[in-house]
């Protein structure tokens, strides 16, 4: 428990981030107390619990049962690396190759977190730290499970050294606490806020209505449109290049080629300005093109809901962004394609509680002067899928979120801080509408330019510069963490030999 309410103390918006080093010292040193790896996981259970109670809390918010499910689950997860960790530590000698090992297995899982329907990336370690940029510019070029690797590896030594305490040991562990951050302070010290000469001017609006109620409260949607285009008729000027509005800044789904669409086109082109705003959008298939599950039927046909951004440019030119990182079971009911393939009699209509549709296509914004995603919400933690578009000459990153579901918690402290994260992985700017907060604009150090408060109705114009550098993790991805998958699975035959041949070799003291 001791070791959770650490790890909770640690993440935004308390940010006492160095409080994740002795979490898991307590994390490793209970577990090789444990007499048996089911005690491992049962022990390590109660304080991955406490971790995402404190941490996660506000996403009960949202849907009791979805908040409750996830921090159960996702706890449960958890105790899969320590269990890995705690077996390393008892089939190898050497305490470096053991803390390598643990770290190397800890960041394997935070990478597979994030890569199925069940994923939840919210409490990567590395994310802990997103408020501390100095210590942690070398993301760009490990990513931030980078910062992960190196908060466990410290931690491991230190386990060691409390086994075994030796002047080597010692000398190793401040080593490592300090080696990753001076990297970092020498980046810090030396690199430039990026920028190739070009800038779009920005219009973020922060409309600030209540997603509790439907229609924000409006009477129409008509009504909840008029109040977007009002607050931002007040805001814009004549030289806006791009107005950004939140998602669900229209809390309704609705169809191209329709009065609506008309109207966003039309104010796009009379004020000169692209529009990238948030809403649900009805998609339509034929037989030919229809998916293996729709949301159902209409007088066109079937069709599924997405959760998209809208992308109008100033010339008319109207297309969407379907978000591809949708939250598991408040947005999407998780592997469907494979359970309606088992259904195979179809007893079950998959269709009815599916949820969004879910988007694979990384397509940008373009303009004359400028090329930016839309990211919607969750979107802009998957560090890899923001590489998709950067990689296809994104200038700056836009993100879309409506944070006002969690209400006044945590939730949206933790949202934006993680868009540091992206700003420095990426060596690109960030501009951010939230809905009801925060918004702002972030620089590719990651420090913040503009930041709005939370539950207010506002915007602000900014001149958000260009960048066309490409970081080390923009050009090569994830190879880290592909580094630390390869270090975690070639332990296992090495483990299975020693078990299966030299069993009896192992003292009861190592263990």
């Amino acid at each position: 428990m001791l070791a959770g309410l650490l790890l909770g103390l640690s993440f935004p918006p308390v940010n006492w981030s160095w409080l994740s080093i002795p979490a898991f010292i307590c994390l490793f040193r209970v577990g090789e107390l444990c007499t048996t790896y089911k005690e491992v996981a049962w022990v390590s259970y109660i304080g991955f619990v406490t971790w995402n109670v404190i941490t996660t809390y506000w996403l009960m918010m949202a849907s009791v049962f979805a908040g409750i499910a996830a921090i159960l689950a996702n706890s449960a997860i958890m105790t899969i690396p320590i269990c890995v960790g705690i077996y390393v530590s008892r089939t190898r000698s050497s305490p470096y190759l053991v803390s390598l090992l643990q770290a190397a297995a800890w960041v394997s899982y935070e990478y597979l977190h994030h890569h199925w329907d069940l994923a939840w990336p919210w409490l990567a370690i590395g994310n802990g730290w997103a408020n501390h940029i100095s210590l942690i510019q070398y993301i760009s070029i490990t990513g931030h499970l980078g910062v992960s690797f190196w908060v466990v590896l410290v931690a491991a030594l230190t386990v060691q050294l409390i086994k075994s305490p030796s002047t080597a040991r010692s000398l190793a562990v401040v080593g490592m606490l300090i080696f990753f951050p001076l990297i970092s302070m020498v980046m810090w010290s030396t690199k430039e806020v990026a920028s190739n000469g070009g800038y779009t001017s920005a219009t973020v609006i922060q409309p600030n209505h209540d997603s509790y109620q439907d229609l924000s409260g409006f009477e129409s949607l008509t009504a909840q449109i008029s109040s977007l285009y009002s607050i931002t008729d007040s805001i814009r000027t004549d030289s806006t290049q791009l107005i950004v509005w939140p998602e669900n800044a229209i809390d309704r789904a609705i169809s191209p080629n329709t009065v609506r669409t008309r109207r966003f086109i039309d104010s796009a082109q009379s004020w000169q300005a692209g529009f990238i705003m948030g809403s649900g959008f009805i998609q339509n298939y034929t037989p030919e093109n229809q998916p293996t599950v729709v949301r159902g039927e209409n007088r066109r046909g079937p069709f599924n809901v997405f959760n998209v951004a809208l992308y109008v440019t100033d010339t008319g030119e109207f297309s969407t962004y379907k978000k591809a990182k949708l939250v598991p079971i408040v947005e999407r009911f998780p592997f469907l394609p494979m359970l309606t393939r088992l259904d195979v009699y179809g007893w079950i209509d998959w269709g009815s509680f599916a949820g969004f549709g879910r988007g694979n296509d990384s397509n940008n914004m373009e303009m004359d002067t400028f090329i930016t995603p839309g990211l919607v919400c969750y979107d802009s933690v998957y560090p890899s899928w923001v590489r998709e578009f950067v990689s296809k000459e994104a200038d700056f990153i836009t993100i879309i979120t409506n944070d006002g579901w969690w209400g006044n918690t945590s939730g949206h402290h933790q949202h934006f801080a993680y868009a540091r994260l992206r700003a420095i992985e990426f060596d690109r700017w960030i501009v951010r509408s939230a809905n009801n907060g925060i918004s702002g604009v972030i620089d590719s150090k990651g420090n913040i330019h503009k930041k709005t408060d939370y539950w207010v109705r506002t915007g602000f114009n900014f001149n958000v510069p260009h960048s066309d550098s490409v970081t080390f993790y923009a050009q090569f991805g994830d190879w880290f963490s592909y580094l630390c998958l390869v270090l975690t699975a070639m332990t296992w035959p090495g483990m299975y030999v020693r078990d299966r041949f030299f069993s009896g070799s192992v003292s009861q003291s190592e263990y």
